[in-house]
């Protein structure tokens, strides 16, 4: 089966930040005890001072309040098991709160950095005063802006727009369609969202290849038994998401009266929402394959590597269970059990 192109992994570009705990202004004592050479006091001096400083202190908290918003999507878009439309839905949950704090976050933020500057006896500007660029001297002055305006336009709401582009830009209008004809699949609230037309031109616009015109024809007149079949059957009540569906309907064996369906709810949650597992593929291979197993042949180290990705399955086999089937296999010479 083929899928749509990858969507790229937004995860990269709200990576580009840190994510640690605020640093504390007191810690910038260590500096002040270093001994050595006084190229090396020298910039222990200019590294302190710049910790110091007011551009620093506002610059950390502001990115402390937005790797708040943007944490959570991160963490979202790591996890192994997300299905498209609900990544999606955190991407525009993370979109209506960084508006929500460009509108309405500057207030709270300038309050904080005033309680920070207090707290560690960092000089806080007027921010009535007119802004100096450079060294201060007029030659290097452009516009008469002050203090806040700088700080609130050039910086905070720069910031959050950037971050707003990087997210419209990653998700384009091709996505989007892809996100409303895929909702259609979704089971919440009784396959309240299910719908025919829906179901057809999603096949047709993205998988065109899974599904020649027999196969169009089929997944139309199963549309209509899948939908009456679904609503009334309450083992499909309380599912969630795309991939409990899934795996209930192989459980009640119900993939094999609605086949069409079934592929199409496959095709789209082989989507990948981001690129975390083929990383995380990537980093188990420079494991496994080191120096001293080089020659390793493929089938082997792809049996390593599933054994390695999902080690949380693999603790739970017993190893009992490993030697009765291994036994079973064949004729042994030897018992093992």
């Amino acid at each position: 089966m083929t899928g749509v192109p990858s969507i790229p992994g937004i995860e990269r570009s709200l990576l580009a930040y840190t994510t640690n705990d605020i640093f504390r202004v007191k810690l910038c004592a260590c500096f002040e005890r270093i001994k050595g050479p006084l190229e090396l006091q020298g910039e222990a001096v200019a590294v302190l001072k710049a910790m110091r400083s007011f551009d620093f202190v506002f610059c950390l908290l502001l990115m402390h309040k937005l790797m708040k918003i943007t944490e959570v999507l991160c963490q979202t878009l790591q996890r192994k098991s997300l299905d498209f439309v609900h990544a999606m839905k955190f991407v525009g949950h993370t979109k209506s709160f960084l508006q929500e704090m460009r509108e309405e976050g500057w207030d709270d933020l300038v309050r904080n950095v005033e309680t920070f500057c207090e707290k560690h006896d960092i000089d806080m500007p007027d921010m009535n005063a007119r802004y100096k660029d450079g060294t201060g001297r007029r030659c290097q002055q452009r516009d008469f802006i002050t203090v806040e305006h700088h700080y609130h336009i050039d910086v905070f709401n720069a910031l959050i727009d950037f971050q707003l582009s990087e997210l419209n830009r990653r998700f384009l209008d091709q996505t989007s369609e892809l996100l409303i004809l895929s909702s259609t699949l979704d089971p919440l609230d009784n396959f309240r969202n299910f719908k025919t037309e829906d179901a057809c031109n999603l096949a047709k616009k993205f998988y065109p290849e899974d599904f020649v015109d027999n196969d169009m024809f089929a997944l139309e007149l199963e549309c209509a038994y899948y939908e009456k079949d679904m609503r009334s059957d309450p083992k499909f009540q309380n599912l969630e998401s795309i991939s409990d569906l899934c795996r209930m309907l192989v459980q009640t064996r119900k993939s094999e009266f609605f086949p069409m369906l079934y592929r199409l709810i496959c095709l789209v949650l082989t989507i990948p929402v981001s690129t975390a597992t083929t990383e995380r593929a990537f980093s188990a291979m420079n494991i496994i394959k080191n120096r001293l197993r080089n020659k390793m042949e493929d089938e082997f180290l792809g049996d390593c590597m599933v054994l390695h990705i999902e080690k949380e399955y693999a603790e739970s086999i017993d190893n009992e269970s490993v030697i009765k089937e291994f036994e079973a296999c064949g004729t042994r010479r030897v018992r093992f059990s």
